[in-house]
């Protein structure tokens, strides 16, 4: 029989694997994926039916918050193993190598912001379109049919 909370809905320690999907914002293929990855336990069948607890709740609540911090799902499960084994250490180490690759891409970004933002202010009436003529410098080498088109043809 199934246990209510006192609001009536199912207790979380014995969600369907629908209503956890549900609980956690993300789909059933969601759920079964992870479990195949490892990144959650598959519980065992109670009457023919799985059911979940509050642990699986709180991983897939930790997955999303760790994918929204840019972490992969292989360095996301690196990290659940080592809070399973209380290693801190290398989950910082961990942590921090993410940390220089975002500045990475952050600077990388920042030099293309700079770059589109220097194009955008050379574009003048009448001239040949900087913004244009940048995108086709790298392309592979092909006769133009017709001379460059100016910037805001008038």
């Amino acid at each position: 029989m199934n246990k209510k909370s006192q609001s009536g809905a199912p207790s979380p320690t014995e969600l369907t694997i629908g209503k956890l999907a549900t609980a956690a914002g993300i789909n059933v293929e969601t759920v079964r994926y992870y479990e195949s990855r490892g990144l959650i336990a598959q519980p065992s069948s109670n009457g023919g039916y799985r059911r979940y607890g509050a642990e699986h709740i709180e991983r897939l609540a930790f997955i999303r918050r760790a994918q929204g911090m840019g972490f992969s799902l292989d360095e996301i499960a690196e990290l659940m193993q080592l809070n399973d084994m209380t290693d801190h250490l290398q989950a910082r180490q961990l942590a921090e190598a993410k940390i220089a690759t975002i500045a990475e891409r952050i600077t990388h970004l920042q030099q293309m912001q700079h770059a589109l933002q220097h194009l955008v202010k050379t574009c003048q009436p009448g001239k040949p379109c900087p913004i244009i003529d940048m995108a086709l410098e790298d392309a592979p080498s092909v006769s133009r049919q017709s001379p460059p088109k100016a910037c805001h043809p008038g």
